[in-house]
């Protein structure tokens, strides 16, 4: 007799399944791929995935695969469970919640279930790219691109699914499948879990505000009742909780065994920044305009983009290194930025957050001219005019970086950027040469995660730095890893 396409005693036997929903909202513009590139519009190098069936009807709606944020949530307790950068172990407690990794025979299915999530409010933004050469400070050839991106605001609805069976309640599995989705969960409203391409340049940020959750015991007729009439839909009749309670009500979040550095630093604009739009108002008025982006909140604000701050802190980080080696060898210099912020087959350790600039003068348009050095009058169709972004006593600029697995000698060549960064030494953005892009620091949070943990906290005071905290120790990263590390590199 041929075998049956199910049975009782093959059943996984579900005992309760917990479902919670939540309203996600991008925090930064996102780029949530189709994977097409131009064989779609070949006026644009990275398209965004859009739902086909609203597309089929006129109208373009976001769309968020279940797999794209299973596949972020599974990364994110990996690292938290393990550390960075660490390979799928046996036994270890994501493989509990997501069943087993791809290439493995032995795992089993995935516990958690996580629905695709239509957008809305989703309003299409266009970045350019470019890579610039360190050396030239100027572009690569045939590296320059473009993007879309959804807009910061777009709403995305969540819905996920945990079905407890019979052996994980017998075998007490259920405790840490709820900790772990708990801890997932909560790193995707605070922020730590970002969305799409480019994560580490600071795009795909999210935040999610309210919850709701629901608890089904199969075993008990009325819940299962419950499940069968109304399991499907969408959660009615209970009052939204915070992240805070949602994580209490699953019992806690697991242990952080992740090693980081993170930078949150706060100045003032010494002058004017220019970061250039690439396209959608460069066509209107001035030549040149600088870099707005839409915020969650619906204003458009001038921005500090996650690429532009890496790429001035890379090139620094490449001449300090330079500096200390004593010689221009490239396969040395390489090998320690490259150890930072990447290479071919590895990604960046440097993550970098997109920020606005808050109450800078962004409405100014400044005309300028080229002069003929012989003649000493204006060169010939050199007239142009610029919008930059001008700094005021209450103008804020924002910077967060966030380096993992730091070495001390990594430790202390970002110290040197940001002591640069202070100082107003290391501009942002375009047209250095004339002044532009100078910071000055007023306030920095440091903090190392890990084995020895740490922080610092330093203020301008009148002119003074005031270090607050283990200051040797933030001081010997500077110098004696520094020292000993590039007298062995050279």
């Amino acid at each position: 007799m041929a075998e049956r396409y199910w049975s009782g005693e093959k059943a996984r036997g579900i005992v309760a399944r917990i479902v919670i929903e939540g309203e996600m909202v991008l925090q930064t513009p996102a780029h949530l791929g189709n994977g097409d590139g131009a064989a779609v519009d070949e006026s644009v190098d990275m398209m965004l995935l859009l739902d086909p069936f609203a597309e089929a009807g006129g109208s373009e709606l976001p769309l968020l695969t279940g797999s794209s944020i299973a596949g972020a949530l599974r990364g994110y307790l990996r690292e938290r469970e393990q550390g960075y950068f660490k390979s799928v172990t046996t036994g270890a407690h994501e493989a509990l919640l997501f069943g087993g990794a791809k290439g493995r025979d032995d795992g089993e299915q995935s516990l958690l279930i996580i629905e695709d999530s239509i957008g809305t409010n989703g309003r299409v933004e266009l970045r350019d790219g470019v890579r610039i050469e360190r050396k030239t400070r100027t572009a690569a050839d045939h590296a320059k691109f473009d993007l879309q991106l959804w807009e910061a605001g777009a709403i995305f609805p969540l819905r996920f699914e945990l079905a407890i069976d019979e052996q994980a309640r017998e075998n007490g599995v259920e405790k840490i499948l709820r900790q772990m989705l708990a801890t997932a969960l909560a790193g995707l409203a605070g922020g730590e879990i970002t969305l799409g391409a480019r994560k580490r340049r600071g795009y795909g940020r999210v935040g999610i505000s309210r919850w709701w959750l629901r608890e089904y015991h199969l075993t008990n007729s009325e819940d299962l009742l419950a499940w069968i009439r109304e399991g499907g839909e969408r959660i009615k009749n209970t009052a939204p909780i915070s992240t805070k309670e949602l994580t209490e009500m699953l019992g806690g979040e697991i242990n952080d065994k992740r090693e980081h550095l993170r930078i949150e630093a706060n100045f003032s604009l010494d002058g004017s920044l220019l970061i250039r739009s690439g396209g959608g108002r460069d066509d209107q008025g001035p030549d040149m305009i600088h870099l707005h982006s839409r915020q969650a909140d619906g204003r458009l604000a001038p921005i500090i983009s996650g690429t532009s701050l890496a790429g001035a802190i890379g090139s620094r980080i490449e001449a300090i290194v330079n500096t200390l080696i004593n010689t221009h060898n490239g396969s040395k210099t390489a090998e320690v930025v490259g150890s930072i912020f990447g290479n071919t087959g590895r990604a960046s350790r440097l993550i970098v957050s997109e920020q606005p600039i808050r109450n800078g003068v962004s409405d100014l348009v400044q005309n300028r001219v080229g002069i003929d050095r012989f003649t000493g009058g204006a060169r010939e169709t050199a007239l142009f005019n610029q919008q930059p972004v001008f700094g005021g006593d209450e103008t804020s600029v924002m910077i967060i970086m966030t380096l993992v697995n730091p070495a001390d000698h990594e430790i202390g060549l970002l110290l040197l950027a940001l002591k640069d960064l202070w100082t107003g030494d290391l501009p942002l953005g375009g047209e250095r040469s004339v002044g532009r892009g100078r910071l000055r620091g007023r306030y920095a949070i440091i903090s190392l995660a890990g084995a020895e943990p740490a922080s610092w906290e330093l203020n301008d005071e009148g002119g003074r730095l005031q270090v607050t905290g283990d200051e040797k120790r933030l001081n010997d990263y500077v110098s004696k890893s520094l020292r000993n590390f590039f007298q062995i590199a050279a």
